[in-house]
């Protein structure tokens, strides 16, 4: 059985156990998201934007219900608070299998005019406010992967800010999977919207198990209104076996600030596709992104800044650091359309390679259809600098200790740049945690 079928046949069952779950404009929006799917199918690498990325492994897995069978609530429950120290002091949302746990859960006070909730529950309380976000950024007719979340999901993150407000606590939203015999896909949809001069940092943290397979395809919609600012975090920690194919879709006003920060530390196959749209003067996208594999690791990025009207800016910078026979992919797509003059975007992707049988296939590109624009892009493909290397073996360093430094001097630029100090504690240590095994890793 194809990964279309499996998939496509796990959506009809969940869609027959969701009927009655909610308004009858989401049981419509389900049928033709599963239309959409089953037409479109598991994407192959005759797609131009997938041809790097070969998902022919999910043809192998027979994939359930998450909820069903016998699962180890109590081992899913400790890994999501294993995370805790990632983000620190904050507002702290746990989904298990995709599902909103309020026992493990800790919101604290919000102030007026600030919703952070499960989907699920605003769905019930409040279906108008689902249905005013719900499909308003993502595009679920081009890409299959956004037509299965619709059709599958069960809940996810909601955040709503409204005028004026500041939440200086970070938002925490923990995505956990419990262990369990049979393959399971669990599909997350994530609704935040961020109204006139708003402010929030959101950390979205995907956690797999070790001892099962699973696919995560989470969905997450965003929605800056004019001089909103917003740090939106994705920590993606699945297992080995575990896979994640997801969509991030941003809608940005004049004045707004949009930051995403990808890190990708897991994961067999692991692809996040990133949109944003600048539809206002003012508004200011900046990506960062960072990839480390190793083993076998498939880590895909694809991004679209698209510059839709004048005086916009974008800034884009990720790094890779591959190891073994992981593979890393960067296409990064700056759009600039006609007359959106005056339009400042720069865009890199520097990898560093570790062994002889890693690789790297990075695509900055620019489409450019304005002429009074300053518009720069590069990648570099590259291994540790050798005179770096002798000048530390010179003071006394040895070799293992010197590429590590060299190593974690690479990688933690991008985690200078993260807006939470204790989440910049964390990638550290976890480099630290993955560097010994990677850097002396022998090709196989």
């Amino acid at each position: 059985m194809s990964a279309t079928d499996s998939l496509s046949s796990l959506a009809r069952r969940r869609s027959g156990d969701l009927q009655g779950a909610g308004p009858p404009w989401l049981g419509a929006a389900r049928a033709r998201a599963l239309e959409l799917f089953t037409e479109l199918g598991v994407p192959g690498t005759r797609d131009e934007a997938w041809r790097f990325t070969n998902l022919r492994d999910l043809d192998d897995l027979a994939f359930a219900p998450a909820g069903e069978g016998e699962r180890d609530m109590d081992d899913a429950i400790a890994r999501a608070h294993a995370t805790a120290g990632a983000v620190g002091e904050g507002h702290r949302l746990v989904f298990i299998d995709g599902v909103f746990s309020a026992a493990a859960s800790s919101v604290g006070g919000l102030p007026s005019g600030v919703t952070v909730d499960s989907v699920a529950r605003v769905l019930e309380r409040q279906p108008e406010r689902v249905k005013a976000l719900l499909g308003s950024t993502a595009d679920q007719k081009r890409r299959a992967f956004t037509a299965l979340n619709t059709a599958l999901f069960e809940d996810g993150l909601f955040v709503e800010i409204r005028r004026g407000q500041q939440l200086s606590a970070p938002i925490h939203a923990v995505f956990v999977q419990s262990c369990g015999a049979a393959p399971t896909a669990v599909a997350p949809r994530n609704l935040i919207s961020l109204q006139p001069d708003s402010q929030a940092v959101i950390v979205e943290h995907y956690v797999g198990c070790a001892d099962c397979t699973a696919l995560t395809a989470p969905v997450t919609e965003i929605r800056l209104e004019r001089g909103a600012r917003l740090h939106h975090v994705i920590l993606q920690e699945q297992a080995e076996t575990g896979y994640q194919l997801g969509e991030v879709a941003v809608y940005q006003e004049a004045d707004s600030h949009f930051a995403s920060h990808s890190l990708a530390l897991g994961g067999r196959i692991a692809r996040v596709d990133l949109t944003t749209v600048l539809t206002g003067e003012g508004a200011h996208a900046q990506l960062d992104g960072l990839y480390l594999g190793a083993g076998r690791q498939l880590l895909d990025h694809y991004t679209t800044i698209d510059h839709a009207v004048p005086h916009t800016t974008s800034d884009e910078h990720y790094k890779g650091v591959l190891g073994g026979r992981a593979h890393g992919v960067f296409h990064g797509r700056v759009i600039v359309r006609p007359d959106a003059q005056k339009i400042d975007a720069r865009q890199s992707n520097r990898n560093l390679v570790l062994s002889d049988a890693a690789r790297v296939n990075t695509k900055p590109q620019l489409e450019i259809y304005a002429d009074d624009v300053k518009c720069s892009h590069g990648a570099t493909i590259g291994r540790l600098d050798a005179e770096q290397l002798f000048y530390l073996r010179s003071r006394g360093i040895d070799a293992d200790a010197a590429r590590a430094m060299l190593t974690l001097a690479f990688a933690n630029e991008i985690g200078a740049r993260l807006p939470i100090d204790e989440l910049g504690s964390y990638l550290t240590y976890q480099i630290r945690r993955w560097l010994p095994a990677v850097v002396e890793e022998k090709d196989r």
